[in-house]
């Protein structure tokens, strides 16, 4: 590629007959220099920014897989909180059941011995009734054998 210097330092071979105006020529010359120049250095510029855009795009492109890993990271993160807050729940509601089968049974040891000692006391009452019917009878035979007399 020539670059601005290549051109304005080019010089053409001079014709004597119908050669163009030398002068012409390296006004134009001249200008196409400038317009070259000025292209160039946008060509090199544009280069430049493109380098810092692909730098830019390869950090973007780093901080996105970065956020990638980091998410998920973070997601089996939140699956294995869930994993072990699912086990704990699933263990205190095994707790729970487990003490309130043994909550019941003991409750019903002490109904079955609540009802043994009603069943002991009713069975003294009768007892104790049938001594007292046997002793209100002796007494009335009492009474009666005492009237008789």
């Amino acid at each position: 590629m020539l670059t601005p210097l290549d051109i304005e330092n080019k010089k053409f071979s001079k014709q004597l007959m119908n050669g163009y105006s030398v002068e012409e020529v390296d006004d134009f010359l001249d200008e196409l220099t400038k317009d070259y120049e000025k292209l160039y250095k946008e060509v090199g510029d544009s280069k430049t920014k493109l380098e810092d855009m692909q730098e830019s795009i390869s950090k973007y492109k780093n901080i996105e897989l970065t956020l990638q890993n980091t998410l998920v990271m973070a997601q089996n993160a939140a699956d294995e909180v869930r994993e072990v807050a699912k086990q704990q729940a699933e263990q205190i509601i095994s707790e729970a059941q487990t003490e309130a089968k043994k909550a019941i049974s003991e409750l019903e040891q002490q109904i079955l011995l609540k009802r043994k000692e009603m069943e002991d006391i009713q069975k003294q009452f009768d007892v104790y009734k049938a001594k007292m019917e046997s002793l209100l009878i002796s007494q009335l035979e009492l009474l009666k054998d005492i009237n008789k007399e």
